[in-house]
């Protein structure tokens, strides 16, 4: 009998999991199943965001769905995000959700809808619908738009989104959609208009939602101006929501009459402090005040005295300094008793004291100090820091800390996290203090200068879920620390330290909990083999391993550990040097991964990939390895979701595949520095960066690829494209950032109709014709005939020089080896922010324009091989020459990644609590270009860039005509590092001056007619390592032979000086005529001598003086004339008979 009831019951159970079995293999109803597909195909033709929705599998388990867990019906459904937009604006048919009866939440954020068809609005979904949201939609059209998609009563909706929409009023200012939309919805209890254009006269529009208990106004233009209207409505209103408008203290009287308010939110407008005792008097109930990023200061304090039932109150971002806040705490804390929260970041500076008042604050569980500067404090505590027997969360980023902080931080028993990132500590972890917070589950060091070894103390630490110790300065091998003992972790950073962290995270293999993981830039130690094929207890979702690219190589394996991860999300091994084929188990094993990192390694052999579709897979970079072979031609299959693909610097050869460009969600393709030789550009135009150079590719560009909407950075050069210039339709162009067609096989002019650049940021042309940059800065025209340019478009020159310089954030100007002709613009002066102006080998005439010394940050000029000609404006002494940064990154945009890191913290560690989460984010250069220029100095060209261009500084003016003297004035240049002034015709002496340029490293004054002696004061640079004053006049003996000019061996710096003497020449001084030299003076500006021009003036005056003279006394003695006469006429007989006398022998002598 006992076996028969058993049995019977064995039978029962076995039935009732058959049932189960069977009504899960489905999941959701058949018709809500079609009508799920229905939806897919429609919003999401492509399979791009709805790609799990797939119809062998059971559908509620689909991403974006819910389903009851008795009936199995869809009772959620999130379409937010999932409209091709390609599609065009949405009219929803209502219809599509009638096979849902028992559905009660319905997103469709940002999904394009602008309306409903007539009808068929949300009316006809289930009569169980609770909430709707309508974020990011375009109803801003018209008062119809909204309406059309509640024409019926939907009695049963509670909350309603519409934030994002930009409503704005409609015909007479006012809000009709909204006031009908009220008589429609009696039972709404939150709305949200977060995000739109509404004014105040939306106010009166909101009065019919009687039953609403939320509202969110914020990010919108109100005023404060009918507020009283709408407090004296919404009886019922708990929760308001007014931050980012126009507020100022005029808003507080309006706000009294909602006296069931809890929460309030008047964040990000301009309130000072005058009222709120007004408000807190009348406000009994409110437990949330949120007063962040206003312009309060300590006075508030006896205001908020009122506020007895508050929990949270936040006023971070404004004005407080703790002055007053003092005395302030001891009044309030005996009146704030329910405080929970309290948020003090981001204000000014607090006098330490006040964390003695604060623990006043009984029934504090989370205070936020972060981002202040506690003045006052000593360079270590005495006592403790705080005491709390309450508090749970301490957040202290970026906040002036006492070095021993930790060391006495105090007793905080029920202490669950603990943030302390960027506070400038250093020195050694103490142990003693923060290791008795046994509770605590999150601790963030990060971005400090701690050093040595983790303290064993740590491992204490037992409930530690989340540790965040990255950029400090900690040493030891992560084996024999404390970090072994900590099995409850989750979350592990130990990134930019010195730590000797093992490959094969054997040390770490018990903790089951490890979710992240991420060490990036520590020292990579490997096991012995015997480590290798243990098995981890831990299931990871983050994992960086990626080296400092500087680092020494271990040309290691991929570590084993990693084939029994099924869950990664995230995978980082870049910069390692790792050996072997492309791993693709690791696609195979980790369904889910998103982003993976295998740059800067070893990976040989072509790239295989398994016959399988990874549609969640969005980042994937193999860059600057060893892989060759054809680009797998199924990788558009396998990959349908790619965002970013990075496979640059690698030898792949062959055809770039055209199905890149169906890819819909690629964003990013670099393909560069590879052997491919084969594209059709047009089917890759829906690319929005393309980076193609250093190929083998080739052909004529289709015109396609410059009219296409989804490109806006290309990059082609160093190919063999060909065509003709004017093919290229540059007229009317959309908006482009990059355009780099150089070195390629093109030809030809430029022609047309007007020229618009309008967001261009860098145009790049062949050999090379154009380049340019309006935003950030750069404009390069090099080695091209501009006047032909100009003669073929419409373009003139004028047009093209006035267009730049409206550009006040241009930073280097680079319009070498041209024929530019005429002057240097006046309007060169406007451009403030330029640092690198080069204009050498063109045809410039005129003088150098002043309005150069009103460029700052000018610290490159060359205007060499020109044919400028004048004096020396005297005001380019002025210069500084600043450092700048700016100058050698000409263009750098960063985009971070995909958001897999963020929805995995959330799904496995909740929202975030401390800033660590934030730190993995991987971005990465979505345009880089690092500005090279080119300068002569040290008798050579150099290319200059990076951190080197940041430093440099200089002025070269040689091969012009400038003349007159070089100004004293140049002497104030202190910080230049090279001058050349070297074939002019510049005249004087050199400046004593010279002798202040402390940096200059050369100095070039050749081929000038330069007179005097040299300076004996240039001897005490001691930096200079080229210097030539050779081919001038000058005279005398050369600098003494010491410090740097001890080192000037050659005759070259001093040769062509005829009057000069003195070593290394071989023309030695005489005794006699060392003294007679005088040592040039700058301020009479000696020129030699002679004065050859007061020579001349006084020789011509002394000569007619004679004539005169001469002339006068033969006119006043008639004796004296006819003895002068009588002389001219023998002298002229005695010239004429010796003439012919001559003549005579000549004759006879030639026969």
């Amino acid at each position: 009998m006992m076996m028969k009831r058993m049995g019977a019951w064995m039978l029962l159970a076995l039935l009732t999991l058959v049932g189960e079995w069977h009504g899960r293999c489905y999941g959701c109803l058949q018709e809500e199943r079609i009508g799920l597909l229905e939806i897919q195909s429609l919003v999401d033709p492509y399979g791009v965001y709805l790609r799990d929705w797939v119809d062998s599998s059971n559908c509620c388990e689909w991403p974006r769905i819910e389903c009851d867990n008795t009936t199995r019906r869809v009772v959620r459904l999130s379409l937010g995000g999932a409209w091709d937009f390609r599609l065009g604006d949405w009219v929803l048919n209502g219809s599509l959700f009638l096979p849902f009866k028992e559905l009660q939440s319905l997103e469709l954020r940002w999904t394009g809808l602008v309306g409903c068809l007539e009808n068929e609005g949300f009316e006809v979904l289930s009569s169980k619908l609770r909430e709707l949201g309508l974020s990011d939609n375009g109803f801003n059209k018209n008062d119809k738009s909204i309406l059309s998609c509640f024409n019926g009563n939907l009695s049963t909706l509670e909350s309603l989104d519409l934030s994002g929409n930009r409503l704005t009023a409609g015909s007479g200012g006012s809000f009709y959609g909204l006031e009908v939309l009220s008589s429609r919805l009696k039972k709404l209890e939150n709305l949200d208009l977060w995000g739109n254009q509404c004014n105040d006269s939306i106010l009166p529009s909101l009065t019919g939602f009687s039953s609403l208990k939320s509202l969110d106004l914020s990010y919108n233009e109100l005023t404060g101006s009918g507020l009283e209207v709408l407090s004296s409505r919404l009886k019922k209103l708990q929760n308001l929501h007014l931050g980012s408008n126009q507020y100022d203290d005029s808003i507080l009287p309006s706000l009294t009459g909602f006296s069931s308010l809890k929460s309030l939110d008047l964040s990000y407008n301009e309130l000072t402090g005058s009222g709120l005792e007004v408000l807190s008097s009348r406000l009994k109930k409110l437990e949330n005040l949120d007063l962040g990023w206003n312009q309060y200061n300590d006075s508030i304090f006896p205001s908020l005295t009122g506020f007895s039932s508050l929990k949270s109150l936040d006023l971070s971002y404004n004005e407080l300094t703790g002055s007053g806040i003092i005395h302030s705490f001891e009044i309030i804390s005996s009146h704030l008793g329910k405080l929970e929260n309290l948020d003090l970041s981001y204000n000014n500076r607090f006098n330490d004291s006040v964390l003695s008042h604060l623990r006043g604050l009984s029934s504090l569980k989370s205070l936020n100090l972060s981002g202040n500067m506690l003045l006052g404090s000593p360079p270590t505590v005495n006592g403790t820091f705080f005491n709390s027997s309450t508090l749970e969360e301490l957040h202290l980023d970026y906040t002036s800390l006492p070095i021993n902080f930790l060391q006495n931080i105090g007793a905080l028993p029920a202490l669950k996290v603990l943030s302390v990132a960027e506070c400038d500590l250093h020195g050694t972890l103490p142990a003693q203090g923060w290791c008795e917070l046994k509770n605590l589950k999150q601790l963030d060091l990060a971005r400090n200068n701690f050093g040595g070894s983790l303290p064993d103390c740590l491992g204490n630490l037992s409930s530690l879920q989340l540790l965040d110790v990255s950029d400090n300065q900690f040493t030891g091998n992560i084996a024999s620390s404390p970090l072994t003992n900590l099995i409850s972790l989750e979350f592990l950073s130990l990134s930019n330290n010195l730590f000797e962290v093992s490959a094969s995270m054997k040390p770490l293999m018990n903790h089951s909990s490890l979710k992240f993981f991420s060490s990036e830039n520590n020292r990579l130690v490997t096991e012995p083999a015997a480590f290798d094929n243990l098995i981890p207890k831990f299931q990871l979702v983050f994992f960086c391993l990626s080296s400092n690219p500087t680092s020494e190589a271990l040309n290691v394996e991929i570590p084993d550990f990693l084939y029994y991860q099924y869950d990664l999300r995230v995978l980082d091994l870049s910069h390692n040097n790792i050996t072997g084929m492309f791993p693709s188990w690791l696609l195979k094993n980790n369904t889910r991964m998103e982003q993976l990192y295998l740059s800067e390694n070893s990976f040989v052999g072509t790239l295989q990939l398994l016959d399988h579709p990874y549609p969640n897979m969005a980042e994937l970079d193999i860059s600057t390895n060893n892989m060759n072979g054809q680009i797998p031609k199924d990788i558009c299959l396998i990959f349908p979701n790619m965002w970013i693909l990075m496979m640059a610097k690698n030898e792949f050869t062959g055809y770039i595949p055209s199905c890149l460009g169906n890819i819909s969600s690629l964003s990013f393709l670099d393909l560069s520095n590879n052997q491919l030789s084969t594209v059709k550009l047009e089917q890759l135009t829906t690319i929005e960066v393309l980076k193609l150079s250093n190929n083998n590719l080739g052909g004529q560009l289709p015109t396609s690829v410059f009219n296409s909407s989804g490109l806006s950075s290309l990059y082609l050069s160093h190919n063999n494209f060909w065509g003709q210039i004017s093919d290229i339709p540059l007229c009317g162009w959309k908006e482009w950032n990059v355009l780099d067609l150089s070195n390629n096989q093109f030809s030809g002019m430029f022609q047309g109709a007007s020229l618009i650049l309008r967001d261009l940021e860098q145009l790049i042309f062949p050999k090379t014709i154009l380049r340019v940059r309006f935003q950030e800065t750069f404009v390069s025209l090099t080695s091209l005939n501009i006047w032909t340019f100009l003669r073929t478009t419409c373009l003139e020159i004028c047009h093209l020089v006035s267009m730049h310089h409206k550009y006040s954030s241009l930073v280097t100007m680079d319009l070498r080896d041209n024929t530019f002709t005429s002057s240097i613009p006046n309007w060169i002066g406007n451009l403030s922010s330029l640092s690198v102006l080069l204009l050498r080998d063109n045809i410039f005439d005129g003088e150098l324009p002043v309005q150069l010394c009103l460029l700052e940050h000018l610290s490159i000029l060359d205007v060499s091989q020109n044919q400028l000609s004048g004096p020396l404006p005297t005001c380019l002494g002025n210069l500084t020459f600043k450092e700048s940064s700016h100058k050698a990154i000409v263009d750098f945009q960063y985009r971070f990644g995909s958001t897999s890191i963020e929805k995995a913290y959330y799904e496995t560690m909740g929202p975030p609590l401390v800033g660590s989460m934030y730190s993995l984010e991987r971005g990465f250069l979505l345009n880089f270009t690092e500005e090279v220029t080119e300068f002569r100095t040290k008798n050579m060209y150099y290319e200059y860039k990076g951190k080197v261009l940041s430093y440099m500084s200089g002025i070269d003016l040689s091969n012009n005509n400038f003349i007159g003297a070089i100004p004293p004035e140049f002497g104030n240049l202190s910080k230049i590092l090279s001058l050349n002034l070297s074939h002019n015709n510049f005249t004087g002496s050199i400046p004593a001056t010279f002798s202040n340029l402390k940096h200059i490293e050369s100095l070039d004054l050749s081929y000038n007619n330069l007179n005097g002696v040299i300076p004996p004061q240039l001897t005490e640079i001691t930096t200079l390592e080229v210097f030539s004053v050779a081919h001038n006049n000058l005279s005398g003996r050369t600098p003494e032979r010491k410090y740097q000019f001890g080192t000037f061996d050659d005759e070259n710096s001093y040769e062509g000086n005829p009057f000069l003497c003195g070593p290394p020449l071989r023309n030695n001084c005489s005794e006699e005529a060392e003294p007679s030299q005088p040592v040039p003076n700058d301020e009479q500006g000696d020129d030699g001598f002679i004065d050859m021009e007061f020579f001349y003036i006084s020789f011509s005056v002394c000569y007619i003086v004679v004539v005169m003279t001469i002339a006068a006394v033969l006119y006043i003695n008639p004796h004296w004339r006819h003895r002068w006469l009588f002389f001219i006429e023998d002298c002229i007989d005695t010239c004429y008979y010796f003439v012919v006398d001559s003549f005579r022998k000549f004759s006879n002598f030639r026969r």
